[in-house]
Order: C-alpha cells, then sequence, then structure tokens
C-alpha cells in the first residue's frame, strides 16, 4: 500500500454523539452456571390478592398494541402529548441534559405541566382505548440533578467515605420530594455498582469497591425513596426506585465502560450482586439491565441473569427496565428490532431517539407472528401494572394535584440543603495534616486559589443540569455554595480575610494558601481513563502549589475529583491533603470542618474514611480490599482525624519503573467508532449526525462500503460550490484530553481511496477547544486528484500540535472537508506509532 507523507502547509482556522462500541471480550470457554449461588430474596413488599386481582383485571382487557406500548420507554425529546394520546406508553423519560421545551432553565412548573399534559394524554381513551396513567422516570443520581435550583448532594464515591446509612436515607427522601415537585414519580437510583477497577468513568457513581458498603446503602436508598412497606411505602411523598445496572458494570475488563466482566458466578454474587440483595429486600420495584456483558454476552439479552436469576431465582417480581438503547447492542439486534431482549427478560425498553416507532411496530409484529410469545408479553406488562398499582398511580391524583406539585421552595429547600452540607462534612478525607495545620483559624489571611475554588459545576461533577455536567456557571447552581463563598462566609464573622486568586499570585501575603483543584465534569464513556495520573501531560495545579510552598507559605490542598487518582507530587507539594470527591452545591460544608469557630474551638472532626483504596503508583488502578498483593499508598479505611498526630513523610514520584504500559495506540474509526466519538455531516446550513448507513445533506453523501469486511469503511461524494464536511466529533463536542499520543510521538494515519478525482479543493481538519474554537486545516487537495488504490495518509502529531491543535481539548480529531466535488472512501482513522499496524 502506498504511503502519504505530509508536506503540506498547515494554518491555522476556525470551523464556522456517540455510537457505541458494540465489541465484547473475546471469551471462547463455555461458561459453568450454578443457579444454587443465588439466593431467594424475601421482599418487604409482600404478595397481594387485592394487587394481583387488580392487575388482572387490567392486563384482561388489552389488546396487542396495548401490551406492548406499556413496553416502551421513550425520551421527552422524541415523543409529543398527541403520540402519548395515540400509543399510550408505558412510561417516558428525560435523558441528562433533557428538559421541558428543551429549555435548560425550565421552572419547577414547565416540569410540572410537561408531566400533567403526558399524564392526561395517557388517561384519555379516545384514540389507543387505554386509560391506564403512565409514569416518568428520571436520573435522580445525586438529588434532582436535571433542575436549576435543585439540592445536590456529595456523589456517591463521597457517600460511601461517610459509611452513614442513616445520611443516606435522609438524602434519598430529600430527593424523592423535591422530584416530585415536579411531578415525576420514577427515580434510576440507586446506582449499586461495586468498582474494582478506578479507570472506569462511572467510578463516582459507587459507594465502594467493597460490596459491604454498598449492601447497606441500596437498602437505605430504597427506603428512602420509596418509603417503608406497611407504613410509608410509595405515599405520596414517595417515588419508585430503580436499583442498577444489573450486572457487574464496575467489574469490567479494563474498566472499559459497557465492556466485559469475566468474573466467575460466586464472584459475580459475592462483589457486584450484593446491592441487589440489599435493595430487593427493601422492596426496590425496578431494577435497569446494565449496558455491560459477562463473559461476551450482553446483559440485555441474558436470559440466564434476567430471568433465571433475577426474576425465578432471586425472587423480584417488579420489572426490568433497559438503559439507553441497550438491547440494540445485543449480537442480531438493532435500536429498533430486538425480540430477543424481551424473550430474555426484559420488560420495558428505554427507547430514545425516534428509535421508538420503529421499535414499537416491529415488536407488535413480533408478537402476532409468534416470534415473542405472547406468555412472555403477558409476563411483562403484568410486572409493569404491578408495580403502578403498587405505586398508588390509579388513585394519586393527576402530577399538578399532587401533595408537593408546585412547592417550589421545596426546590432546594433550606432543610435539604442543611441534608447536602451535612453529607459534605462527612465525606471529607483527610490524607495528609502534618503539623498539624487543620483546622485553621477563621480570624486568619487565607488566600484561596486553584480552578476549583469558585466553580461549583467542578464541585457537582457530572450529571448536574446536564450529562456530563459541563457548559454551567454558578449561575446555574441558584441554591448553591462554592467552596470559596463557604469560606468567605464564615471569615467575614470571624474577622479574617480572604483573597481569591486563580494562580499563585496574590495581592496581601496570606497566613496560610488553600488550592481546590480537581478532575473538571465528566460522565459515561467520557470519564474513562488508561491510567490513574492526574494531569498527565498538565501540571498547571503541581506548579501553584509548589509556587507557594517556595514562598514559605503553608499550603492546605483540597481536591476534588471522581476517583482516587495518583497525586504523589500534589501530595508531597502540601501540608494538607484533603479529598472533596465531588460535593455538590453545598461548598461550605467544606469550611464548616476545615475552620474552628471564633474562639477557636473545633467544629466538625474529620470522619471521613476511604471506602476505595488510594493508589500508590498511575497504574495501580485495581487496587481493592482483600487482594493477595495489597500495597496501596493508603488503604481501604484509612483517614485521619484531627485528633491524630501523623506526619505524612514524602511519597515516590517516579512512575518511570512502576509499570512498563506499552503504548497501542488510539483507535479512533477502525471498522467501526470508538467511544466517545460520533460522524457527522455538514454544510452551511445543516448538521447531521450519522447514525445509519446512508446519510445526506445538500452537498455531500455519506454511506458505508466494504473493504476487508462488512461495512468496515466509508465512501464520502461530495458536489459544492460551499464548503461541505464529514468530520468525527466527540459526543456533544465535548473536549477529549488526546495529549499522551502526541507525547508518544504518534501519527494521526488513515487509508484513502479516490474513485473520483477532486475538483476543487479539500482539507485536512482537526479541532479544539481551550476556551476559544480552534484547531488546523491542512490542505490535501494534491492527495486527492487522481484515482486509484488504497493509500495510507501519515502526519505527525507533534506537528500538528506545534501548528496550532491542542490534544488536551481536542473536540475532533479527524474531518475532511470539501468545497467543490470528489467520491473518497475512508478506513482505519487511528493514532498510532510510524511504522505500527
Amino acid at each position: 500500500m502506498k504511503k502519504s507523507i505530509l508536506a503540506s502547509v498547515i494554518s491555522v482556522f476556525i470551523l464556522t454523539g456517540c455510537q457505541q462500541d458494540n465489541s465484547v471480550h473475546d471469551v471462547t470457554a463455555d461458561v459453568k452456571k450454578d443457579i444454587s449461588i443465588w439466593p431467594a430474596i424475601v421482599s418487604e413488599v409482600k404478595h397481594s390478592d387485592e394487587v394481583e386481582a387488580k392487575v388482572e383485571a387490567l392486563l384482561a382487557k388489552m389488546n396487542t398494541r396495548q401490551k406492548v406500548a406499556q413496553m416502551v420507554q421513550p425520551e421527552i425529546r422524541d415523543i409529543t402529548i398527541d403520540d402519548m394520546r395515540k400509543y399510550g406508553f408505558g412510561s417516558y423519560l428525560n435523558g441528562g441534559g433533557a428538559f421541558p421545551n428543551d429549555d435548560k432553565y425550565a421552572t419547577p412548573n414547565d416540569w410540572i405541566a410537561l408531566a400533567e399534559s403526558m399524564y392526561q394524554a395517557s388517561i384519555d381513551d379516545s384514540v389507543d382505548g387505554s386509560a391506564i396513567p403512565t409514569m416518568w422516570g428520571t436520573d435522580a443520581v445525586h438529588g434532582h440533578n436535571n433542575v436549576i435550583g435543585a439540592t445536590l448532594f456529595p456523589h456517591n464515591i463521597g457517600l460511601g467515605a461517610a459509611n452513614n446509612p442513616k445520611l443516606i436515607e435522609q438524602i434519598a427522601k430529600a430527593t424523592a420530594t423535591e422530584v416530585m415537585a415536579t411531578g415525576i414519580d420514577w427515580v434510576f437510583a440507586p446506582t449499586v455498582a461495586t468498582v474494582r477497577d478506578d479507570r472506569w468513568g462511572r467510578t463516582y457513581e459507587g459507594y465502594s469497591e467493597d460490596p459491604e458498603i454498598v449492601k447497606a446503602y441500596a437498602s437505605a436508598i430504597v427506603h428512602g425513596l420509596q418509603g417503608y412497606y406497611g407504613s410509608t411505602f410509595m405515599g405520596d411523598d414517595r417515588v419508585i426506585s430503580t436499583v442498577k445496572h444489573f450486572l457487574g458494570d464496575g467489574g469490567t475488563v479494563g474498566g472499559d465502560d459497557q465492556g466485559d466482566n469475566i468474573a466467575l458466578e460466586q464472584d459475580l454474587f459475592d462483589i457486584h450482586a450484593q446491592g441487589y440483595v440489599g435493595g430487593l429486600t427493601a422492596g426496590a420495584q425496578t431494577v435497569m439491565a446494565s449496558f455491560n456483558s459477562w463473559n461476551g454476552e450482553k446483559i440485555h439479552g441474558n436470559k440466564y441473569l434476567l430471568t433465571d436469576v433475577l426474576k425465578n431465582q432471586m425472587g423480584f417480581d417488579g420489572f426490568v427496565v433497559g438503559d439507553w438503547s441497550g438491547h440494540g447492542q445485543i449480537k442480531g439486534c438493532s435500536n429498533t428490532n430486538c425480540p430477543q431482549a424481551i424473550n430474555a427478560g426484559l420488560d420495558m425498553f428505554m427507547a430514545p431517539t425516534s428509535d421508538w416507532k420503529g421499535l414499537f411496530k416491529n415488536t407488535v409484529e413480533q408478537v402476532e407472528s409468534g416470534i415473542i410469545p405472547m406468555s412472555r408479553i403477558d409476563d411483562a406488562v403484568r410486572r409493569i401494572l404491578r408495580v403502578k398499582v403498587r405505586a398508588g398511580l390509579f388513585e394519586k391524583p393527576s402530577p399538578a394535584a399532587r401533595q408537593f406539585s408546585g412547592k417550589t421552595e421545596l426546590i432546594g429547600s433550606a432543610e435539604h440543603r442543611a441534608i447536602a452540607r451535612d453529607a459534605v462534612r462527612q465525606s471529607l478525607v483527610l490524607l495528609k495534616n502534618n503539623n498539624n495545620i487543620l483546622p485553621l483559624s477563621p480570624a486568619s489571611k487565607i488566600f484561596i486559589t486553584g480552578d476549583g475554588a469558585d466553580n461549583i459545576g467542578k464541585s457537582a461533577g457530572g450529571w448536574s443540569i446536564t450529562w456530563q455536567g459541563t457548559g454551567n456557571t454558578n449561575k446555574d447552581f441558584p441554591s448553591g455554595t462554592s467552596i470559596f463563598q463557604g469560606f468567605k462566609n464564615q471569615l467575614s464573622v470571624a474577622g479574617g480575610a480572604i483573597e481569591l486568586g486563580d494562580d499563585a499570585s496574590f495581592q496581601v501575603r496570606p497566613d496560610v494558601a488553600i488550592v481546590v483543584f480537581g478532575e473538571d465534569p465528566y460522565a459515561e464513556g467520557h470519564g474513562d481513563r488508561p491510567n490513574l495520573t492526574y494531569q498527565r501531560d498538565n501540571d498547571n495545579d503541581y506548579q501553584i502549589l509548589t509556587s507557594l510552598k517556595a514562598k514559605g507559605i503553608p499550603v492546605v490542598a483540597i481536591f476534588v475529583t471522581g476517583r482516587p487518582m495518583w497525586i504523589n507530587p500534589e501530595l508531597n507539594a502540601s501540608d494538607a491533603f484533603v479529598v472533596a470527591w465531588l460535593p455538590g452545591t453545598e461548598g461550605e460544608g467544606i469550611a464548616d470542618v476545615l475552620l474552628t469557630d471564633v474562639d477557636g474551638n473545633q467544629q466538625y472532626d474529620m470522619t471521613g474514611k476511604l471506602s476505595y483504596s488510594w493508589p500508590a503508583s498511575p497504574y495501580q488502578y485495581s487496587v481493592n480490599r482483600g487482594d493477595s498483593n495489597y500495597s496501596p499508598l493508603f488503604p481501604y479505611g484509612y483517614g485521619l482525624n484531627y485528633s491524630d498526630k501523623v506526619t505524612v513523610e514524602q511519597v515516590s514520584e517516579d512512575v518511570k519503573n512502576s509499570h512498563s504500559e506499552v503504548y497501542k495506540g488510539a483507535p479512533i474509526y477502525v471498522g467501526k467508532l470508538n467511544t466517545p466519538w460520533v460522524l457527522w455531516l455538514n454544510n452551511q446550513d445543516t448538521k447531521k449526525q450519522i447514525t445509519s448507513s446512508s446519510v445526506s445533506v445538500d452537498g455531500i453523501k455519506f454511506r458505508t462500503y466494504d473493504k476487508n469486511v462488512q461495512e468496515d469503511a466509508f465512501q464520502v461524494t461530495a458536489n459544492s460550490a460551499t464548503p461541505v464536511r464529514v468530520y468525527i466529533e466527540s459526543k456533544g463536542s465535548f473536549r477529549e484530553d488526546l495529549s499522551r499520543n502526541v507525547n508518544e510521538n504518534a501519527n494521526l494515519e488513515f487509508e484513502y481511496q479516490v474513485s473520483q478525482p477532486l475538483k476543487g479543493k479539500a482539507w485536512l481538519t482537526l479541532q479544539c477547544d481551550n476556551g476559544e474554537t480552534c484547531g488546523i486545516r491542512v490542505d490535501i487537495s494534491s492527495q486527492l486528484s487522481e484515482a486509484g488504490g488504497w493509500v495510507r495518509y501519515s502526519v505527525p502529531l507533534a506537528l500538528l500540535n506545534e501548528k496550532g491543535m491542542k490534544f488536551v481539548d481536542t473536540t475532533s480529531p479527524f474531518g475532511i472537508e470539501i468545497k467543490g466535488s470528489v467520491e473518497l472512501r475512508i478506513a482505519n482513522v487511528e493514532f498510532v506509532l510510524d511504522g505500527q499496524e
């Protein structure tokens, strides 16, 4: 194959979603199964003849279309009130970053209005013949986190450090109240993943690496959300809970989001299923299936786990809901066609986008043809109706008339914020306190700096207003308090002084400096990491710490993070080191613990203890309590309090000999798109995501192409007098740190074949966003001027970086812009070493 090496002039330019990787771990051996491993769960929610009679009476009157409609859950961006009236869906959801009227600043009354309209349409039997009330599900994973002004509690990783089930139950009850105030019935929580590899981008959604805390917390959360059976269960102030994600999402190979868990069945139960033991015993009414696989088989299509284990052996009589088009990842399925999932035991499809239309049609046809037995449909609908009857949805008033609806004072109420502030205090973990520098006097002169000091969005993390937690400012948290503001509030009362900076420069020499730094917000997919090095290619925070130390100023580090990380250099540069996790909106809880009162008395002790082992190297990403060779930097359960007189000595900052990690490159589009990339077409007026095998906008057409195997390449046909483009972008245009590839001296390489020569101009494009749109544009017109065979094109990333491409903030690692006409094919877009195949 020919190889074309870049020799073009590079110029800086400004340019005017994510396809899931469906691959699974290669497992060839049969998986030995032993159903006796799984216990029969005795749920607090008891069988009721009255409930069952009502369910059977409803079921007997339903036709096939009405039954299937109960099993399909569309998303608010892709259904209308008329759709609900026509189909009578059993439920609907708002995904992360979805709001009524597509308005981020929708008021609680806007949420109620949508809930009321959907409810009334669902019970209107004039079109579909059904009057069964629908229900609205939402990801309220650390408070009602989709709603402006809601109380956002610390993420689960911080709550695990608190190790206080009673506190967790309080948080869940407060969350239920704020959810009910917006007319919503159902919460997709708790997450009960037991996280075994901290590279996973959802680590912060897990309470612990150890199932003990997870089991206790699952029960507490379910009780807080649903109440107690026989007394407060599903009262007017409670919501339906969901224990998720069944099963093993915290134990995938390499911490790969939606990857493969290859645990033995006994370990699957002992480590990853304990949250279900706790949650189902407490009476959880729904379970969400997980994206991941178990030994190569996607959970959404795993009959053994969903039906044989969960329903038959463990006795779960609620319903199983899928995750975001998770059924489409099953072998042989698509987002619109998947009888395998229903036959395996999935009771409700989560079907965002307009895919629900094809999915509904195909499922009805599959029932009518016998591909899906009616007995399986009846079982699924029976389970859905059972939960609705138990939840009182047939008797409760409509959403607008419920107890808390419209009571906006409940959203971010003082009572709920007090619970959140207490949770922040209890979640803090003190790793280092040399010379007992903490707690500080509120009469001190304090310099506080770092990009987390006055940034509530950074403290809140992912799943905060938006899905990834990005794009927010402090104004988006009107009830919240930043960490800086919390200190300022207390120092102003005690006669102290505080100065806010953004680097190591101050106006007045302080008595002590506080540096607040850590991970920027992220959520699933985007949060996966190759190792646990903090700021792998950018040591700005370390430089602030060392600069202040060099000036003779005592330094207190506050680390905001969604996982344990290798922070040895930052730890050495600090006199005290506090792990704040992702504390949410109540930043003053940190000041409560780090400051004494005006009389010099301790306000609150440090009580948090690590529920995750802290790594001794960047590559110790899977170090867990009970390991045979257990040697973390700080063990599970570690955490100093103020009475401890412990000096933490300097720790090793040398990582060269700690791990021999071989750089293997970074595939972007090699047969398929890798996470987190998505393909787009655009012209000057239209931008369209490529989600099928053939997509077009005016001037440019995309279709898949078979190079070596089926659809392992794509073809672009362009004919436009104005610029058109095909390009790969991160979902939501979020910034991806690809700088390691530059440091490894990798190249951007791709293969192309010209079938109709270029008439006009063409450019290779890459895009970044470091506060302003940036990137590069490389003229490749000469390469596309002749038809011929496949050619591999290669350009050193270091050269692109030198010319202005900021790989630490990459939004688009590859694109082809065309002005004119051409037909070409593209394959194998990747970052690789020269000569590496």
